[in-house]
């Protein structure tokens, strides 16, 4: 019989397999909090590192969602596309060359994004239970991330709407003066006198 594909086979095609599966041996509730630990951390380093950006993106995300999501997944699907593609080449003869800086953008990029799309999901979530702070959301993103933990396709899922949702927001903040975004920059016509 064929068996359906599964993650493993994508992990040992990569040659990067020991990390996915030291991941997966690792007791759930150990998962939990270094997921939880690390999402802490890196939200944290990444909105005190870049204040007045990483809240904008956190409001624009939370503004308008759907947008996010489809500017961010297309978006998500090339860094990680270019990131897993720097892994792959880096064990060829020309590969450290073009994969080190593969690499280092998605390692650069994806923690950032991912920490201001959980940040962002954890202040919906706070939100709808009373706290509209910055510090519940990044507390509550964590939590959700530990809690995500505990499935790989419930992390993967998690992890894949947050870094679309981060990165979403992100790239709409970058290129943020196209169109009429400020209400109080636009300019009223004269009305008509008859």
């Amino acid at each position: 019989m064929i068996a359906a594909p599964t993650l493993d086979s994508v992990a040992a095609i990569s040659g990067h397999g020991e990390a996915f599966e030291t991941y997966r041996s690792l007791e759930p509730l150990v998962r939990m909090g270094a997921q939880f630990v690390g999402t802490l951390v890196i939200a944290m380093a990444v909105l005190g590192l870049l204040q007045g950006f990483g809240t904008r993106a956190v409001t624009k995300s939370r503004q308008s969602p759907v947008i996010s999501l489809c500017i961010g997944l297309p978006g998500l699907l090339i860094v990680g596309g270019i990131a897993s593609t720097g892994m792959f080449i880096s064990d060829t003869s020309v590969g450290p060359f073009f994969a080190i800086p593969m690499v280092i953008f998605g390692a650069t990029v994806l923690p950032v994004v991912l920490a201001v799309g959980f940040t962002a999901i954890g202040r919906t979530v706070a939100s709808r239970l009373g706290s509209d702070r910055l510090w519940v959301g990044v507390l509550v993103g964590a939590i959700v991330s530990g809690l995500a933990s505990l499935a790989l396709p419930a992390t993967v899922a998690v992890a894949g709407v947050a870094g679309a949702l981060g990165l979403g927001a992100t790239v709409r903040i970058l290129s943020g003066g196209i169109g009429a975004g400020r209400p109080d920059e636009r300019t009223v016509p004269p009305a008509n006198k008859i």
